[in-house]
């Protein structure tokens, strides 16, 4: 039945079972898996948040996910709405791979608006599960389920979560793992910053940059990997003269256009046009309210 649904199950002492996660207190029995895992996973980065990020906590997912993807890290989060989301389907965009670990059973798609998702994980990295067939996404079940995207990865990154996330229990299972934590800075005025500013306060590595994770984990990445994420990062696409001034006035958090021409001291019909130059290069995005951010890049 398993294997009519390109499903299966495998145990501690199966060769697929990834050896990261045998390493953990209490790791699985049993995974359900659609999909493969490969040797290539053994350097996986995991990016957990909120099911309801800010425009800025969407941006900094996509584009730390497309970056450490280029570095040749896999992905893995929880398959949830939000933050999770947007990494798994940032690593699929830029060819690289990614591991969703369920907190239902692996033929339950949840939430059903990720059914796209689904189908395309598994064709470019692997679903997961513990729980059985049928499960349905029970609460007592995410918890349970986190201690496994910790332990699959060589290190947890958290963008956004308040005071209460679940994302906090995997940053916690991963400083009980032995593995690093890192954490984006947010709004101090935002809820959705509480936990992250907080888990820098307790010594979480602040993310400014995705080079502030690859340089955790140096001896890993090939010469080509780190020429291959500073050119993402520096490749001709930082402009010169007034365009220049616009460009750095942006950042991930939307700028409404008023403030964009007073704090660039450029005549505004000038501005409109380098805005415009700027989103056609793919440089930046417009967004609702006459507002700009940077783009993914």
């Amino acid at each position: 039945m398993l294997k009519d649904h390109g499903i299966k199950r495998i145990d501690l002492n199966h060769p697929d079972y990834p050896d990261r996660l045998k390493n953990i207190d209490g790791p699985p029995l049993y995974l359900y898996m659609k999909g493969e895992i490969c040797q290539q996973d053994s350097n996986a980065i995991a990016i957990v948040g909120t099911r309801r990020p800010t425009p800025y906590g969407r941006r900094v997912a996509e584009r730390l996910a497309t970056e450490l993807s280029f570095a040749g890290f896999t992905i893995v989060s929880g398959m949830a709405r939000g933050i999770d989301s947007v990494a798994h389907k940032a690593a699929l965009k830029a060819g690289g791979r990614s591991i969703g670990v369920l907190g239902c059973g692996i033929d339950v798609v949840y939430p059903r608006e990720n059914s796209p998702l689904f189908a395309d994980m598994a064709g470019s990295g692997a679903l997961i599960s513990e729980f059985p067939m049928g499960t349905g996404p029970e609460k007592k079940n995410f918890p349970q389920r986190n201690r496994i995207i910790s332990g699959l990865s060589l290190g947890t990154v958290v963008i956004e979560a308040s005071e209460r996330s679940g994302s906090l229990i995997t940053a916690r299972f991963a400083l009980e793992q032995g593995r690093e934590v890192f954490a984006v800075p947010g709004n101090i005025n935002s809820p959705v910053s509480i936990g992250t500013n907080n888990l820098i306060k307790q010594g979480a590595k602040l993310v400014a940059t995705t080079e502030d994770i690859l340089e955790e984990f140096e001896q890993l990445l090939t010469h080509g990997s780190k020429h291959g994420i500073k050119s993402s990062l520096i490749d001709h696409r930082t402009p010169s003269g007034e365009e220049g001034i616009v460009y750095k006035i942006l950042t991930l958090e939307p700028k409404h256009i008023n403030q964009i021409i007073i704090e660039s001291g450029v005549e505004p019909p000038k501005v409109m046009q380098l805005l415009l130059d700027l989103e056609i290069k793919g440089l930046i995005e417009q967004i609702a309210g006459s507002c700009y951010v940077k783009a993914n890049l």
